[in-house]
């Protein structure tokens, strides 16, 4: 099989109940890069939130693609960067005057909160990254001097309050935004134009321009995953995927606390 290229999803996905990578994972992973064969973490996590666990793989001089595709390292250096205008962010900042839920704001590898409050410190505690706390207004004021704008955004709160967001950023910017709720309490924003697919896809481009989507199998559990694993050669849903991602996968392996992907890798490289 002409597999020559890896992508892999993060949470949910690659990580045991620990949140880490098993022994076996790192053993098949070596066992491919050995071959030349680059296994390349993608997901909606900051840059700073996945090198440690390219550290753990031994794959720190890989590229990896961060924010779902919204910026994209290689050598450690920006090679895609697309973000979210200030603007936006400022009418997100509106819904939440009355400070009702949580506004993570994430560029490269800053991570800005209002606060440390219970959404702060869970993130905090599964990515392993402790955030800088800085008013909302006063980080987008930041961007609009600096000419930045956010690679992610994280709304986190009730679900009464996230369905409220959830519509209103639908009306106000439906065209400009995907809107992913990975759960009722989770709104995670990034810009239209980017998704894992068209990262990989840049990355192909411009660091492996004699490989194609022909030769890429893919690893994924969650509903950003799909267009990724339909357009690669063989797409793999973990078992604890959700519905819809195990109906489109060409391959399903066992869950992420049970090898899923490392098992996969084991089976098609």
């Amino acid at each position: 099989m002409d597999i020559k290229i890896a992508f892999t999803d993060i949470d949910g996905t690659l990580l045991n109940s620990e949140r880490e990578v098993s022994e076996m994972l790192k053993e098949q992973v070596a066992r491919i890069t050995d071959q030349k064969i680059p296994f390349i973490l993608i997901s909606s996590r900051m840059p700073g939130a996945m090198t440690h666990l390219q550290k753990d793989l031994n794959i720190e001089g890989l590229p990896i693609i961060c924010y779902n595709g919204g910026l994209i390292l290689v050598d450690g250096k920006i090679v895609d960067d697309i973000s979210i205008a200030p603007t936006i962010l400022e009418d997100i900042a509106e819904l939440n005057t009355a400070g009702k839920f949580h506004i993570s704001l994430y560029n490269n590898n800053d991570w800005y909160v209002p606060d440390m409050d219970f959404w702060a410190k869970r993130e905090e505690n599964n990515t392993k990254v402790t955030p800088i706390v800085k008013p909302t207004k006063d980080v987008i004021n930041l961007w609009i001097e600096e000419k930045k704008g956010a690679h992610k955004v994280m709304c986190m709160g009730e679900k009464e309050h996230m369905d409220y967001v959830y519509a209103e950023l639908g009306k106000l910017h439906g065209d400009k935004l995907h809107l992913y709720r990975s759960k009722d309490t989770y709104i995670e924003i990034a810009n239209k134009e980017i998704s894992k697919l068209t990262g990989i896809n840049e990355l192909l481009a411009c660091k492996y321009p004699h490989l194609t989507l022909e030769n890429c199998i893919a690893f994924g559990d969650n509903y950003n995953d799909i267009e990724m694993l339909e357009a690669v050669k063989i797409g793999v849903a973990v078992a604890n995927a959700k519905q819809e991602v195990l109906l489109i996968a060409d391959a399903v392996s066992d869950t992420n606390k049970k090898d899923g992907v490392a098992k996969a890798i084991l089976k098609f490289m």
